[in-house]
């Protein structure tokens, strides 16, 4: 996963804690019921995601499940609804980027495939705007299905925060709520809780307890370890996530994404340090500075200044 320094790091966890705790989240919050469900996640597999909700997870708790690594749009615009059908995939779980694409190509693409075996629906990577999330319950879900929104990194293993379905309810682009044996809170810089209902981006996510998938380090770097993750509330011991958040006036968790120099492109975090080397190891480059700019499809785009 990229840091704030450019060069991406290697984030070791434990067979042990990440294990329970894929296999657990993967049970609770998508309701599997083995046997009955036919699990689908569309990330790919190289991706933590993949690790965690492809491999760890599922295998676990013995899932049928459809693996593709094949694009959503080859050989044609149809395809992930074409799988969906043939397969009666019963959960099914994506990214907001992928949501919005589907979005510009039209609700008519899935309305020509019986999704009817869809129950469950999950959104992973970065925060789904409302627009997408209501877009993903109504076309996709016939405006019935629950949404698991989901909260978690590459350095926690596995899902933090969650609605589950059929116990918590769900506000389209909210996270909500820590799952059961997770402690989260939104602070300000100094530690302070922050107010129900603040509008501003003043807060930031922290976990305050240990969980089973926690990172364990950052291989062959132990000092950035301790300088991202833990140096800014050494004091209170908590995690640093990296994240804006805010609580609403139900004191429901809503994520508001990076608070440093990583971009959150498709899911997938990128540093601006990291495009910058990139490009100025070209011969003809003489200097280049990268900016994230939002992006309806992909949440955020890379855009980069460049002196030849």
């Amino acid at each position: 996963t990229s840091g704030t320094t450019g060069k991406p790091k290697g984030i070791l966890h434990t067979s042990g804690g990440y294990l329970t705790q894929t296999s657990y989240t993967h049970n609770y919050v998508f309701d599997h019921k083995p046997g009955a469900d036919v699990y689908w996640c569309t990330a790919d597999i190289g991706w933590v995601t993949g690790h965690s909700y492809i491999v760890y997870g599922p295998l676990s708790n013995r899932a049928t499940q459809v693996v593709y690594e094949g694009t959503p749009n080859f050989p044609d615009e149809h395809r992930h609804w074409q799988i969906i059908e043939k397969y009666g995939v019963s959960i099914y779980y994506t990214a907001p980027t992928l949501v919005r694409t589907f979005m510009k190509w039209g609700k008519e693409i899935p309305e020509a495939h019986d999704l009817s075996s869809l129950r469950l629906l999950g959104s992973v990577g970065e925060p789904i705007n409302p627009e997408a999330w209501r877009w993903y319950r109504e076309v996709i879900g016939a405006n019935k299905t629950p949404i698991v929104d989901t909260w978690w990194q590459t350095e926690t293993g596995s899902i933090m925060i969650s609605p589950l379905p059929g116990v918590a309810a769900a506000k389209p682009g909210a996270a909500m709520t820590a799952l059961p044996g997770i402690s989260s809170k939104v602070v300000d810089e100094e530690g302070k809780p922050v107010v129900l209902g603040e509008t501003e981006a003043n807060g930031y996510l922290v976990l305050d307890e240990p969980w089973p998938s926690m990172l364990r380090g950052i291989w062959g770097d132990n000092e950035r370890y301790r300088e991202t993750y833990w140096a800014r509330y050494a004091e209170q011991g908590w995690y640093f996530a990296g994240d804006g958040a805010k609580l609403d006036t139900d004191g429901d968790l809503w994520v508001l994404g990076r608070v440093d120099d990583v971009m959150n492109v498709s899911g997938h975090r990128i540093s601006t340090a990291e495009v910058e080397s990139a490009l100025v190891g070209h011969s003809g480059v003489a200097e280049a500075a990268v900016v994230g700019a939002s992006d309806e499809t992909t949440g955020q785009g890379i855009v980069a200044f460049v002196i030849l």
